[in-house]
């Protein structure tokens, strides 16, 4: 049974296959992947158009991402034979990097590298649209929320954090029969890393067996 949009299934689902990772890694299935998170779903053909491609390619990459779960067919305007696609959603982790082997560990960072530029080019894109005292975005104008922070964590404890970020996040989440109609798309990005030791200070002695922290992706787009 197809998930409603927001929706959540209770468990993670972990993405530790390497074909599963490089099928993700494609640049133009991230933009794919984008563009049906955030405007929502798509004919091939109005891909293509935003994005710059042919229909066959479009075609092509949605097969990829379907036959891996990434996306979807849905009801789309009932205008002729279009085929129209959506982003899955689900709670999806990437294994930590201390059980990635060398491969996996390259497609790892250029999933990283894609998403973490898709982002800073997003956010410019907004910020760019909004023009001088957020004329261009209303009422909306103001929701640039932002945060720096620094906490003195153990392992355990930054473990923690994570899973409550993303039980306070699906709190938020509900199918879109339940949005109100003046609610936008949101994105959402959490980063959190050790700061890196001063050049004279010797770097802490590992745990025994330290869990590891998983990476998480509530949407089909990669996050580390």
């Amino acid at each position: 049974m197809a998930k409603e949009p927001g929706s959540t299934d209770g468990a993670p689902e972990e993405l530790s296959d390497l074909r599963v990772l490089k099928a993700l890694a494609q640049p133009r299935r991230q933009q794919m992947l984008q563009h049906l998170t955030v405007h929502g779903p798509a004919t091939s053909a109005t891909l293509a158009r935003a994005l710059g491609l042919n229909t066959g390619a479009t075609s092509y990459h949605l097969r990829e991402l379907s036959r891996y779960g990434f996306v979807e067919e849905t009801a789309g305007t009932g205008h002729g034979r279009e085929r129209w696609w959506r982003a899955v959603p689900g709670d999806r982790r990437f294994p930590p990097r201390s059980k990635q082997n060398a491969e996996t560990r390259l497609v790892m960072d250029e999933l990283n590298r894609l998403s973490y530029a898709a982002d800073l080019e997003l956010f410019e894109q907004l910020q760019r649209e909004a023009g001088d005292a957020g004329a261009g975005l209303g009422e909306w104008a103001d929701a640039f929320p932002y945060s720096r922070g620094t906490i003195r964590l153990t392992l355990p404890e930054l473990r923690e954090f994570f899973e409550e970020y993303i039980a306070l996040l699906n709190r938020y989440k509900r199918p879109d029969a339940e949005t109100p109609a003046d609610a936008r798309t949101v994105l959402t990005r959490l980063l959190a890393f050790p700061a890196p030791a001063a050049a004279d200070t010797p770097a802490p002695m590992p745990a025994p067996h330290p869990a590891p922290l998983p990476s998480h992706s509530s949407e089909p787009e990669a996050t580390s």
